[in-house]
C-alpha cells in the first residue's frame, strides 16, 4: 500500500473541508486518526457504552482530566486504595473525585486547567476550589 504526503491543496480549498487534528504527531496514514474520531464520537451515542451517563465522567467531558480509578485488591504491592473511597460516604467520595480531577489536570495539562478555572464555574466547583485553594 502506498502512502501519500497529504491531500492536494486544491481538494481542500474546493471542498471547504474541516481539518481535525488528533495530536501533535505524524502517522503513516489517515486510517488510525479516522478510527480515533469514529470511536470518540460513537461512544457518545445512546446505548453504546451501556450506561448512558458514564461518558459524563470521562476525561475532557467537562474540560478536565478524569479522576483516578481503583479496583481490588485493597492493597496492591504496598499501595492502598484511598480510605475515602472505602468509606461509603458518597458525598465525600464525589468531592474527593472532583478534587482529584482538578489536581491531575493542573499537573498534567495546566493549559486545560487554566482554561477551566477561567470559565464560568458552577457553585460546587467554586466552593471546592476555594476550600482547597492551598493546592492551586
Amino acid at each position: 500500500m502506498r502512502h501519500y504526503e497529504g491531500f492536494d491543496e486544491r481538494i481542500i480549498e474546493l471542498s471547504n473541508a474541516e481539518e481535525i487534528s488528533i495530536g501533535d504527531f505524524v502517522l503513516t496514514g489517515g486510517e488510525f486518526p479516522a478510527l480515533c474520531i469514529i470511536d470518540s464520537v460513537t461512544r457518545l451515542l445512546k446505548g453504546v457504552l451501556g450506561d448512558d451517563e458514564s461518558c459524563e465522567f470521562d476525561s475532557h467531558y467537562d474540560g478536565l482530566l478524569e479522576h483516578p480509578h481503583y479496583t481490588k485488591p485493597r492493597n496492591y504491592m504496598g499501595l492502598e486504595v484511598p480510605e475515602i473511597l472505602l468509606s461509603g460516604n458518597h458525598e465525600k467520595i464525589k468531592e474527593w473525585r472532583r478534587l482529584q480531577q482538578f489536581i491531575i489536570t493542573k499537573k498534567k495539562r495546566p493549559d486545560l486547567f487554566e482554561k477551566f478555572i477561567n470559565s464560568e464555574l458552577c457553585d460546587y466547583d467554586k466552593k471546592l476550589i476555594e476550600k482547597n485553594s492551598q493546592l492551586f
